[in-house]
């Protein structure tokens, strides 16, 4: 095999080229220098988890690997630190995305399909019993090793149970992928969630396409809620059952794990993978790293009151596009789109705040600002005092959506006032936020 040239040392590894890049991390190519082990090393810069108010999230995501160890899962090494970055230390998994494999194949046969989907399933099962669920299982997040074994990874946006907590709240995970109860917002058991997921996995892997997919997000997320799917002449009769137990709407009535693995379709040539169980895990490293860094944190906000803009995940951005949300989607309120528009602006968020206050006080309105929250109050109405609300909300670094929406008075009065409220607004550059949720066919966005 051919030696992968690195360019420098940090403590036992030998660091190389770049391998994947996101918003906030690098990963890059490294080997142990005592093993010759390769390993993906994630790279993330203290001051931008500082700034983004990301440790409780990336530690929780760095001690939830360290917990669900398992063949099947994307191990985490160790985590190391220097004074400016973080180094996670994750298995190098070398055979890519399962995505990009039925990207190029299109479906796969069915025996490779119930390989995948019992690894899959093992997986989760393991994650569920240690109390973890994942939340974003999709075939993106599910990577492939040199014997063509799966991997789940990405675990930033699962939760771990907590003790007196039966239900989930948080709103997460990818569209097409999401359970019916998740869309609800009315809570929803995590073990039931990631089921579903791996049913709507199950189907892409054996037809090659989306069980649910659709252009705009209230048609689909109406189709999921509904389980409007059909499953394709070629199926098979035990992989039809075996789907339609899964995607039922119902999570009480939703076939789980358990009766999955006693599914006739499943047990074909099924091999419980067998691995040791570590009933201590030593967290140690994970609260060193993070030690110092949330001193600074402290020390570095300790003297101010003020806060920047909330940060706006995928899911809550893409659910918000086209003036929706997710509990008005299934409401039909003839105005509720009328009265609701987003714009984004690369201006500072104070910049936007105090641009928006000059020209409410030019135009003789009310003004009441908190965290980055204003509200305008100023036209008396037939329906009573005109009020609007613009909250800044930070979707990306250096990027701002102001979502701009009517808290009484008419709409019609609204719409008069939001177009001369927009004209004054000259010294910014607002774009529409509109096809933020827009998606493909398969490769969708983390909610």
């Amino acid at each position: 095999m051919k030696r992968v040239t690195v360019t420098r040392r940090l403590g036992k590894y030998e660091v190389g080229r770049t391998i994947g890049q996101g918003t906030f991390a690098k990963v890059k190519f490294a080997q142990h220098t005592e093993t010759g082990q390769s390993v993906a090393m994630k790279i993330m810069a203290k001051s931008t988890i500082l700034k983004h108010r990301m440790v409780d999230q990336i530690k929780r995501e760095i001690s939830i690997m360290k917990i669900v160890r398992h063949p099947n899962i994307v191990r985490l090494h160790e985590v190391l630190a220097s004074q400016t970055k973080i180094y996670i230390i994750l298995e190098f998994v070398t055979g890519g995305e399962l995505f990009d494999k039925i990207v190029h194949q299109g479906r796969l046969p069915e025996n490779e399909c119930r390989r995948y989907f019992q690894q899959l399933i093992d997986a989760v099962a393991h994650c569920h019993s240690r109390g973890v669920y994942h939340r974003d299982l999709k075939p993106e997040n599910l990577l492939l090793d040199a014997n063509a074994n799966l991997k789940v990874s990405d675990f930033g946006l699962s939760a771990l149970l907590q003790q007196g907590v039966d239900l989930l709240h948080t709103v997460c995970g990818t569209p097409n992928y999401v359970a019916p109860e998740v869309l609800r917002n009315q809570g929803y058991n995590g073990a039931a969630a990631d089921v579903w997921s791996c049913g709507v996995i199950l189907f892409v892997l054996m037809a090659g396409y989306l069980p649910f997919y659709e252009t705009d997000l209230p048609t689909l997320y109406q189709k999921i809620i509904a389980a409007e799917y059909s499953c394709p002449y070629w199926f098979s009769p035990g992989a039809k059952s075996l789907i339609d137990n899964i995607l039922d709407p119902n999570p009480k009535t939703r076939i789980q794990i358990e009766g999955i693995r006693k599914q006739s379709w499943f047990r074909k040539n099924y091999v419980p993978v067998r691995h040791k169980v570590e009933d201590d895990v030593n967290l140690d490293d994970v609260c060193a790293v993070f030690d110092d860094i949330e001193d600074r944190f402290v020390a570095e906000h300790s003297g101010k009151n003020e806060k920047g803009p909330l940060m706006m995940n995928a899911f809550e951005m893409i659910t918000l596009s086209q003036g929706l949300n997710l509990s008005a989607l299934f409401d039909r309120r003839q105005d509720f789109v009328k009265r609701h528009t987003r714009f984004v602006s690369r201006k500072p968020a104070k910049v936007i705040i105090s641009t928006i206050e000059a020209v409410a006080g030019a135009m003789c309105l009310k003004v009441q600002t908190r965290n980055y929250k204003t509200r305008l109050e100023g036209i008396s109405t037939n329906n009573g005092k005109l009020a609007v609300v613009l909250e800044v909300f930070e979707v990306a670094p250096s990027l701002f959506m102001v979502d701009v929406h009517k808290a009484s008075g008419e709409t019609l009065e609204y719409h008069k006032f939001y177009k001369g409220f927009c004209a004054k607004l000259e010294n910014i550059i607002w774009k529409p936020a509109d096809g933020l949720g827009d998606s493909n066919l398969l490769r969708t966005r983390t909610c």
